[in-house]
């Protein structure tokens, strides 16, 4: 009779102990889930502008679209390209050193700065270094 009394208890702390269990489970792969995705990060040997530049990027709210850092050759050279984050806003090309080359986009025309008209046309290679994960 005394272990018809304490099955309740038993089955309770079975449920208990397989909830425990899919949590650990359900975090768990979320977690794993967040590092395999599209490139989030640039390489460990990528420049430290482009990781500095990667950094400031993750600290301001997350664009739409998301913001991204591809690479490219042009006029045979490599750059790295941040498309327009919305609207008036210019689109960046940076040399391998990180210094700026001009703005290919965006703006109130939407024609960038006029620094490298042919640009879009021009580039070839493309790489994706670096895209939001948050957005």
């Amino acid at each position: 009779m005394s272990s018809d009394r304490n099955a309740p208890r038993r089955r309770s702390r079975r449920r208990s102990r397989i909830c425990g269990l899919l949590v650990g489970v359900f975090v768990l792969g979320a977690l794993s889930a967040c590092g395999s995705s599209s490139p989030t990060a640039p390489s460990a040997d990528g420049p430290a502008w482009l990781q500095a530049l990667i950094a400031r990027i993750e600290s301001e709210p997350v664009t739409n679209p998301p913001s991204s850092v591809v690479r490219y050759r042009y006029h045979g050279a490599p750059v790295y390209f941040r498309p327009a984050r919305c609207c008036d806003i210019f689109s960046d090309l940076y040399d391998p050193a990180g210094a700026l080359i001009c703005h290919p986009d965006g703006g109130i025309t939407g024609g960038g700065d006029g620094g490298c008209p042919d640009f879009f046309s021009a580039r070839t290679d493309e790489q994706v270094i670096w895209r939001d994960p948050r957005g």
